[in-house]
């Protein structure tokens, strides 16, 4: 909440985030134009095999909020980007835990088929280690051997921390799930947290430390290999985004997520699936831009907490 005095001179309150045209000191806010498809994010269901202590999507076992996709739902954006001329771009698959969606495999060949390159983000637990999606997995890993990339999510080098937020023992199951991604030669990142109040150095060496202790071929200095996400809580209190930050910051609105990607969700009992902005804002009506990606090709402002948090001030993507 922001107080200022009005031009009557009478002391009034306006609610940061509260306006896409202006923030709530009054100043012009910052939008996004939209340049082009770099990435098309499906989420392919908010239902996950377990609970995090802070998950911004808030993915559980009951957590149905987001259907799962079907390769029904899939299909027509797929074609949408072929008739854009939008040939290999990458193609991300989020949840929830993808691989607990029944048609995640004949998606991800669909995907694959059509020249794309697939980035599927994963806890690499029970669901992707049942024999059906193993097997699947190893298929399209043969004959797509250079498209296909599997982010795990280990959010600390050491068991403590990452089952603090993920469970006691998820830390070893990951582990394993790493261990099969490296035995069977699949290409794999790592997205870990920076909560821990360490410096990016550090963490990385730890990482280090972690892969050759684990036989992990993972190169932990390399910010492509691992993604170390910048924190985000929605009751963070960061400045809003004005058109003068972009100049203040020496920041080019193109590298905002929201230029080049957008996000396909199906809402809990809806007819269709829908496009959002980004992967960060799925349950905020104002960043829903259409059922098709021609609709949402257009400005997004940057009217959120995590458009500041994430995107502007901390850097962050969710793009390989």
């Amino acid at each position: 909440m922001i107080t200022y005095r009005d031009m009557d001179g009478s002391i009034k309150q306006r609610q940061k985030f509260s306006d896409p045209t202006f923030t709530a000191k009054g100043e012009r806010r910052a939008s996004v134009d939209y340049r082009g498809t770099k990435t098309l994010w499906f989420n392919t269901g908010t239902l996950c095999n377990i609970e995090c202590a802070h998950c911004y999507i808030e993915s559980s076992p009951t957590n149905d909020r987001l259907e799962y996709l079907s390769i029904n739902d899939v299909t027509p954006y797929l074609d949408e980007v072929e008739i854009a001329g939008e040939t290999g771009i990458e193609i991300g698959f989020t949840g929830g835990e993808p691989f607990m969606a029944p048609d995640i495999l004949p998606i991800l060949s669909a995907t694959l088929d059509r020249g794309h390159h697939v980035l599927v983000l994963t806890n690499a637990m029970k669901p992707m280690m049942r024999k059906r999606i193993q097997a699947g997995l190893k298929a399209l890993n043969k004959q797509f051997p250079d498209r296909l990339v599997l982010r795990v999510s280990l959010d600390h080098y050491t068991a403590k921390n990452h089952d603090l937020e993920r469970g006691s023992g998820s830390f070893q199951e990951t582990l394993y799930g790493l261990k099969w991604l490296e035995e069977n030669a699949f290409q794999y990142t790592i997205a870990g947290r920076t909560v821990w109040n360490e410096q990016e150095m550090d963490a990385r060496a730890g990482y280090v430390e972690m892969c050759q202790r684990e036989k992990l071929s993972l190169d932990s200095m390399d910010p492509v290999q691992l993604v170390l996400f910048p924190e985000m809580t929605p009751d963070a209190d960061p400045p809003e985004i004005t058109t003068d930050c972009w100049t203040i910051l020496n920041k080019d609105p193109s590298e905002i997520m929201c230029a080049s990607q957008r996000m396909v969700i199906k809402r809990r009992g809806a007819a269709s699936a829908s496009v959002t902005a980004c992967t960060l804002l799925p349950y905020d009506p104002e960043f829903e831009l259409g059922n098709t990606l021609l609709q949402s090709r257009r400005s997004v402002a940057l009217n959120n907490v995590f458009c500041a948090t994430f995107c502007v001030l901390g850097g962050g993507s969710c793009s390989g």
